[in-house]
């Protein structure tokens, strides 16, 4: 029988963040949401505005005989700026922020560990400022969210912004693509 976990984790905007775990091998589903916030089924505007507490996230469902915690956390902190509290580019706000919603304990140690060792290898040249929180709840986001990059990829954003952290997601992944 397969088993299937499950990590939520922001980093910017999740157009960018669910195109490049959507070429990771061993993720089975990547859905486009809210999490961390204080309003029951947040819609897009309230959390852009910043009043609902949420972060912009995925919720990966992936195979842990495939790829480890590990290494989707690798993707994760290669793929955005993690040393940058509330931001990402130009997307400022706390629903911007860095985080990791973890759904245990080893997910927790896991992300605890490594953020950790990067930030005493000094692999940023800032320390890193992700969140490490227990996971409380996920709101899917609009369905107009969901694969934004494989449906938009000619869109202005999708050029200047998503497209190149796909690009440096296949760059230094290219042993990891699905």
């Amino acid at each position: 029988m397969d088993s299937i976990e499950t990590i939520t984790l922001g980093a910017g905007c999740f157009w960018c963040v669910e195109a490049v775990f959507q070429n990771l091998k061993g993720v089975k589903s990547v859905v486009s949401g809210y999490s961390g916030g204080h309003i029951k089924n947040p819609a897009y505007r309230e959390v852009c505005n910043g009043v609902t507490g949420h972060a912009e996230v995925v919720q990966l469902s992936f195979d842990p005989t495939v790829v480890s915690v590990a290494d989707i956390l690798q993707v994760f902190w290669q793929t955005h700026d993690p040393t940058t509290l509330n931001r990402q580019g130009n997307d400022i706000g706390t629903q911007y922020r860095s985080a990791v919603f973890y759904h245990n304990e080893a997910q927790r140690e896991i992300a605890e560990r490594y953020k950790s060792e990067l930030n005493k290898s000094k692999a940023f040249p800032n320390p890193i400022v992700t969140e490490i929180t227990p996971f409380s709840n996920f709101y899917k986001a609009e369905d107009y969210h969901q694969n934004y990059y494989n449906q938009h990829g000619d869109e202005p954003y999708c050029q200047y912004i998503v497209r190149p952290k796909v690009e440096k997601f296949k760059q230094l992944f290219s042993d990891k693509m699905a």
